[in-house]
């Protein structure tokens, strides 16, 4: 079943719908919260209240692709918990590198939330992603968006993990020279 044909569903108000995203995105969403609170119970708790909330959001929300705003949802819920229940300490610890990585090029959200709307934000780094090749986006969200750890990109990727330490350093570099080029940092 398609994205399309389980968000017809959640519009529908059949609970299949949270039956098919937990068959095609469980793991997915799952990783994702795990690589961010480094624990497998947090992780599944969070993929639960992944599911809450999209019963809760579709409709009227409409996501252009139901992956990503899973995705996005779950890392929210993880980042949350995270914060919640300070498990960074505990953690694997790659929610904290990735924000630290991430403060070279993007400033700290309190100075965000004061010049520009999140959205606007969010929708030029979409537009800077678009203009990268195919392997520089993927590697970006892996770390950046999902907090992989970097062996972990570099094997799915058949890369060096200098290699894509390297990348990610570039590509965080071009990402800040874009924004202020947008005149948003």
């Amino acid at each position: 079943m398609d994205d399309r044909e389980i968000i017809e569903l959640f519009n529908r108000r059949s609970e299949r719908a949270l039956d098919e995203c937990r068959a095609r995105y469980g793991s997915y969403l799952r990783r994702v919260a795990l690589n961010i609170t480094g624990s497998e119970r947090d992780a599944e708790e969070c993929e639960a209240d992944v599911y809450l909330a999209a019963w809760e959001a579709i409709p009227p929300e409409k996501p252009r692709s139901l992956r990503a705003w899973l995705a996005r949802c779950a890392r929210n819920t993880a980042l949350g918990k995270l914060e919640h229940d300070t498990a960074v300490k505990r953690g694997r610890g790659e929610a904290e590198a990735v924000l630290e990585e991430l403060s070279e090029c993007v400033p700290a959200p309190g100075s965000v939330g004061e010049r520009l709307d999140a959205d606007e934000l969010a929708r030029s780094i979409d537009a800077f992603l678009i203009e990268q090749d195919a392997r520089t986006r993927r590697v970006f969200v892996q770390r950046c968006f999902e907090c992989d750890a970097v062996p972990d990109i570099a094997r799915q990727n058949g890369m060096t993990e200098q290699a894509v330490r390297s990348l990610l350093h570039r590509t965080r570099r071009k990402l800040r020279a874009y924004l202020e080029s947008e005149e948003l940092i």
